[in-house]
């Protein structure tokens, strides 16, 4: 079983979102996916009691209870466990952190958001793991070269000593109206870009996991 932990000390970045649709591209045959909500304002919960199927399965419980149930879930064969974080509370955001084999650190591009990431950088390396960062609602790119922001963007989260995912997450509409209904955009609009960059993050968090 492999664990990711998707965290950021400042709201609002998408953590949630990017669990919802992680854990369903994930999700196989014979690679169930089990989704872990560790924010007392249970989003996650909100999200999954609106789903129609029983894929991914969800636990909720705080982030010290993980060392307990992950072994659990690897003895059941789940195969990748994501776990979803609260903003803000350091503890529990580490609790969640030392369990995982991959920290996904999302962002968004804007200068206050990448102000704030410090901190959740700084956090994943003193509880010993080398954190990815993610950009996440971006602009959508309209040519061939990256909108200046998310360029911009990256080049302040490599100077930070951020890994960063060549994956961008766009800020699209269809990602909203996924989410409303229990869905995510690869069930929703699974010819739409919004799904495409989806899937691309996900093979590139495959890529580093198996690194």
């Amino acid at each position: 079983m492999q664990t990711i932990t998707i965290a950021a000390r400042k709201g609002g970045v998408g953590k949630t979102t990017l669990a919802t649709h992680l854990s369903v591209i994930a999700a196989g045959p014979g690679k169930p996916v089990l989704l872990f909500d560790t924010d007392p304002q249970r989003s996650l919960k909100w999200w999954w009691d609106l789903r129609q199927g029983d894929t991914p399965a969800l636990v909720e419980c705080e982030a010290r209870e993980l060392p307990r149930i992950l072994p659990a879930a690897e003895g059941e064969g789940v195969a990748y466990s994501i776990i979803d974080t609260p903003p803000h509370a350091e503890t529990s955001i580490a609790d969640a952190m030392r369990v995982a084999d991959l920290v996904l650190v999302p962002t968004r591009p804007g200068p206050f958001d990448l102000a704030a990431v410090a901190t959740t950088l700084d956090l994943a390396q003193r509880v010993g793991k080398t954190p990815l960062a993610v950009i996440n609602h971006a602009p959508p790119r309209t040519g061939a070269a990256e909108p200046s922001i998310v360029a911009e963007a990256r080049e302040t989260l490599t100077r930070m000593g951020a890994t960063v995912a060549a994956a961008v997450i766009s800020q699209r509409v269809a990602m909203s109206h996924a989410v409303i209904s229990g869905q995510t955009v690869n069930e929703f609009e699974p010819d739409g870009r919004a799904a495409a960059e989806m899937v691309a993050l996900w093979a590139e968090l495959q890529r580093a996991l198996e690194g």
